[in-house]
């Protein structure tokens, strides 16, 4: 009887020991859970259905997190639900705890995250959905729409109140390290949303979206970034500044079918600026708009693409500029960093040499070699503010500190 008492005991003191520990991941999911007040917990199941088990007919998208699905609720809402690629290995609580942290960030000009889920291996994301998809889609591709100068104005204005929110009103203060046309979405009315902001720290650091790049998609890549893998807000503003003359001439950055002095648009923009021809980047389908205006966006654009970040203006100057609430000051624009700059990138970042012409395949070939060099983390001081530098091409965006 002792035998079997003493047995009883430390089998029930195994369970509840067991018990404790089954529970308490649990208690701190349900806590986390608890603490994102907007934000819903899917079920896997209800996503499946929402979206036809995944189907490819419902694929609106894909990069380098994953791929985004056009799905309907059982309510009727029609949503986006973004798949995170396999890279993605967080534990539940380290995931919700992401979550809640994006799902802080409001604002008119950046994607509503609706929820997610987090089953088993699955980590999936649900948006608010855009009814007009990406400025890639709706100006840049073959069946794109047709824009009078207001609606690309408008775009201007709002992707650069959506990102100097970001940069500057939010805190911690968030790099978004992707700006580019296929990252800002639109709704009915033409609204630009910034989409893919704060999901860095969903896949480990040895991850990097690089690699699927096209040789377009490289062209918004500022050279500090693209170099030396150096990571602060003035790399998004440079490609702010790209993304702006794509607007602007309804063109994508590349385009290996042009003639060689206009197949990488930033550069051709320069020359022209140089030959007093800036207005000829004009998308030729906009046949009327106020030129000055457009000349202002374009000179904005130009002075986001500097060569030396710190010349490049901060994004609350730069919706000030864009807005005529403050002038632009010509003195101040100096080279951008061009693209065919980057063809001898093995070259130490010391090295000083002419710009080249060269090719899309060279440039991607080597662009894409550079970014997997990778160096270790610093931080850079500029003026009375020290901002964090990640010089790892892993992190696709990086929470800065005031």
């Amino acid at each position: 009887m002792l035998t079997a008492a003493m047995s009883f005991c430390c089998l029930d003191s195994f369970w509840k020991r067991k018990t404790s520990k089954d529970q308490a991941p649990h208690n701190e999911i349900g806590d986390v859970i608890s603490s994102i007040p907007d934000v819903k917990v899917y079920p896997y199941a209800e996503l499946k259905i929402a979206t036809n088990i995944f189907h490819l007919d419902n694929k609106i998208g894909s990069g380098g997190f994953g791929s985004v699905y056009k799905g309907t609720l059982k309510d009727g809402t029609v949503v986006a639900v973004k798949q995170l690629s396999a890279q993605s290995k967080q534990g539940v609580k380290e995931f919700l705890t992401e979550i809640a942290t994006i799902s802080d960030v409001q604002h008119e000009n950046l994607v509503k995250l609706h929820g997610c889920c987090a089953e088993e291996e699955h980590r999936i994301l649900v948006y608010e959905y855009l009814e007009k998809n990406s400025i890639a889609q709706a100006l840049l591709d073959n069946t794109r729409m047709d824009m009078d100068w207001t609606m690309r104005a408008k775009i201007c204005m709002g992707t650069a109140r959506g990102l100097s929110y970001l940069h500057e009103e939010l805190v911690p203060h968030i790099v978004h390290r992707d700006i580019k046309a296929s990252n800002v979405l639109l709704d009915r009315d033409l609204n630009p949303k910034i989409a893919d902001f704060g999901l860095a720290k969903l896949f480990p650091d040895n991850v990097t979206h690089i690699s699927t790049r096209v040789a377009g998609t490289i062209g918004y890549l500022a050279p500090e970034y693209a170099m030396r893998g150096q990571l602060t807000k003035k790399a998004d503003i440079y490609s702010f500044g790209v993304l702006v003359l794509e607007i602007i001439s309804g063109r994508s950055n590349t385009k290996s079918t042009f003639p060689l002095e206009e197949q990488f648009l930033l550069e051709w923009t320069w020359q022209l600026r140089e030959e007093s021809r800036l207005l000829d980047i004009v998308d030729p389908r906009l046949e009327e708009y106020p030129k000055e205006e457009v000349l202002r966006f374009i000179k904005v654009a130009l002075l986001c693409t500097q060569a030396a970040s710190n010349f490049r203006p901060s994004m609350s100057q730069v919706v000030a500029m864009l807005s005529k609430e403050i002038n632009i000051n010509e003195n101040l624009l100096s080279r951008p960093g061009f693209i065919s700059d980057f063809k001898n990138l093995k070259v130490s970042a010391g090295t000083s040499r002419p710009p080249a012409r060269t090719n899309l395949n060279a440039f991607h070939n080597a662009q894409v070699t550079a970014m997997h060099r990778g160096v270790s983390s610093s931080s850079t001081t500029t003026g009375n503010s020290t901002s964090v530098v990640s010089s790892s091409p892993a992190t696709i965006t990086q929470l800065e500190p005031r």
